[in-house]
Formats: C-alpha cells, structure tokens, sequence
C-alpha cells in the first residue's frame, strides 16, 4: 500500500476551490471566487490574435519553447515594467512563468530547504500559503495595519527567527486583507531584509487594477541590492485562463530560477505567450487597464454601498483597488455558522480563517470578491448577508 509524503499528509484542498464548487449550483450567488469580470476580457482580441498566429505559422506556437520565456514577450514585459512602475535594471532577468503562483512556487524551492521559515502577512493568500507548506516550510504570519503589514511586528519575527529565508508579501490591495503597503513601510521592510539576510518576494498580481489613490513605487523599484523577486501576472488585465505571468529576478538567482522551472514545466505555453505578445505589440494595453479599472471602481464602490446599508455591524477597510473586500463579523457571530448559513440562503463567501497561517484559530473575518458577481447579485447577495446576520444576532 503506497503512502503520501510526509509534507502532504497535513495539507488541506483550498478552501476556496472547495467552495468554488457549491457555486456552481443553480441560484448560487458568488462572492467567493477571484476571476476578473467578464466584462473586462479582451475577447474579440484574443480571438482576433489567435487566429493570426494559427493561421500565418500555426507550427511556431505548437514546438517546444525556451525555459524563461518568448524572448520578445520577456523585452517587451521588461521595457514595459520599466516604463510604468520603474521596475527592473539591466542586472535583473524577466522570465515567463504559467501564472503568479508558480514564481512562489520556484522561489520556494531555491531559496530554502525543508523546516526553513517563510514570514508572510497575516492573513494572506491561500495559494502561496498552500505552496510553502508543500515544500515543507514553516509560516510565520505578521498581523497587518490598514496601510499593510506591521512593520514592529516585522522586526521581532525576524529577530525570532534566524532560520527566516524570505518575506512574502502582496503590497498592492492585499488578497484577501485589501490593504496597500505604505511607501514608509516598504522602504522599511527593504531596510529589513537587507540587514537580516533576507529576499523579498513581492507579489503583485493586482497593481493595475488601482481605482482610488494614488500609485506607491514597488518596492522592486528601489531594490539596489538584488535582493527582491518581483511577481507580476495578466491574469487580472488580461484572462486566468491564459496563465501567462512573469518574474523579475537579480541576475544571481536568474540561473537557478530557471532550473526550477525545468523542473516544473520546461516552459509555459508557447501560444498563450505569443497571444500575449502580440496583444502588446497591435492594442493599448496602457489604455485597456484604464478601461477595466471603470469596471472595477463601480463594483466596489457598489459593494460597499450596499454593505454600508444593508450590513452596517460589518467592519471594513475600504480598498483603493484589487478584487476584494475583508470584512469583519461582529464578536457575537460565529464566523463558520455565518459562512454556512449564506450558502443556505444560495450566497457563497469565503471563511477567514482558510487566509490565515494556523487555519484553526478563531477568525471573525470573511473575504467578498465584487469582481465576478453581476450587480444585481451584488446587491441581492449582500441583502441577504445583512438578513442572515439579523437573525443570528437575535
């Protein structure tokens, strides 16, 4: 009889893949997913582009690639990350990967071994939570402010922890905290990580889908050192399903990245990479960006309109952009109670707790995403939260 490995015998399906399934139920209103709005797909694009490239040299999107990637996507990301958020210098490497979650993927496996620690925020994105801890690392969470991660606490979990190898962290309308790291704190975790040896892993999947404020520097920007891995993805402005995202990574792990993407997948898929590339080169991509972040500035201004109405008890941060909200269940509520009691009532939102380094801690706080739900879901669907918690209060 076959046994699993010691690292996935504790590991748990995502929580939001499990409940991505209860929504595909007739009825179900969905506050529980991540995808972009439909609205925002570049459809005729894509299948315009598609075609020319299946039909002009069908053979040069079907061979084998190159390990980091289309070499006129990877220039093209380059000048244009350089250009809109001063990101990269001729010592780093762009290279392609199959969506945002592998780059945690790789970085896990060169930059630590079995028993290291990761220090993430806290509460923070369940796919990279779930991919440290296949690759045997130790999470240790710092709490977040309403201007991103605690930088007191920061200091005296590296201090806790020598055996640390990186920080990971999502500056940008956090997933699923909504919070934006301050210029302040950024500069400080940079300072951080320097003196302790550190790499910052900087996830940035949501950057563009800014709606209020104003833009912060990366903190990939002001990185002199070569002590950051920069994660981007066109997951979020482009589609999910073409899994096309990129790494920006110091010349002296470009090499040992790549390694680690041969042993994951060789390459990502060469057409998804061309359709990508030659969006770039024959639409404005820039002006696209502005177009979706219209789309997403209704969403969640509807969102909380609603929430403040029909939910005042819950507590939240209102994001300046991204595709969530993390709101909090007053004390006297049970959070998992609350959760299964809305899918009852056909509304699927997503527990607290699954963002969280131990998943069994008490949690009082559910993610809502607005990006997917039409807004007559929206409304319909927070309505009914504000009913639920009505009755469970009483």
């Amino acid at each position: 009889m076959y046994t699993l490995s010691d690292k996935f015998t504790s590991m748990k399906p995502s929580a939001v893949r499990e409940i991505l399934k209860v929504t595909s139920q007739p009825g179900m209103i969905a506050f529980a997913g991540g995808s972009p709005a439909v609205a925002a797909f570049p459809t005729e694009e894509v299948t315009k582009i598609s075609n020319e490239i299946l039909t002009e040299n069908p053979v040069s999107a079907l061979v084998y690639g190159v390990s980091e990637g289309y070499d006129p996507l990877r220039k093209t990301v380059k000048e244009w990350l350089k250009e809109r958020e001063n990101v990269g210098t001729d010592d780093d490497s762009v290279i392609i990967t199959a969506g945002g979650t592998q780059v945690m993927d790789i970085a896990s496996r060169i930059l630590s071994d079995k028993g290291d620690t990761v220090i993430c925020e806290e509460p923070s994105f369940i796919g990279s939570l779930n991919c440290f801890r296949s690759h045997g690392l130790k999470l240790v969470g710092v709490p977040i402010d309403d201007d991103g991660m605690n930088i007191e606490a920061l200091e005296r979990v590296i201090k806790e922890n020598p055996s640390a190898k990186f920080i990971y962290t999502i500056p940008n309308f956090q997933n699923p905290g909504g919070t934006t790291l301050s210029l302040e704190k950024r500069k400080a975790m940079y300072k951080l990580a320097l003196e302790n040896d550190l790499v910052i892993v900087e996830d940035n999947p949501y950057g563009n889908l800014r709606v209020a404020g104003d833009d912060v520097p990366a903190i990939k920007s002001f990185d002199t050192e070569g002590i950051v891995i920069y994660a981007g993805s066109f997951s979020k402005i482009l589609a999910p399903g073409i899994r096309v995202a990129y790494a920006v990574v110091p010349s002296k792990m470009a090499g040992a990245f790549t390694i680690g993407k041969q042993v994951s997948d060789v390459h990502t898929g060469v057409l998804n990479q061309m359709i990508v590339s030659r969006w770039f080169d024959e639409y404005d991509v820039n002006a696209h960006i502005e177009k979706i972040r219209v789309i997403y500035r209704q969403k969640l201004n509807l969102m909380c309109d609603c929430l403040d109405k029909y939910c005042p008890k819950i507590e939240y941060v209102r994001p300046e952009g991204g595709l969530f909200i993390w709101a909090k269940l007053p004390e006297s509520v049970d959070m998992l109670e609350y959760v299964n009691r809305l899918i009852e009532y056909k509304v699927a939102v997503v527990p607290g707790s699954c963002f969280m380094t131990d998943d069994t801690a008490p949690c009082q706080y559910i993610r809502l995403n607005f990006s997917t739900p039409s807004d007559e879901n929206i409304i319909k669907g927070v309505e009914i939260m504000g009913k639920v918690l009505k009755d469970m209060e009483k």
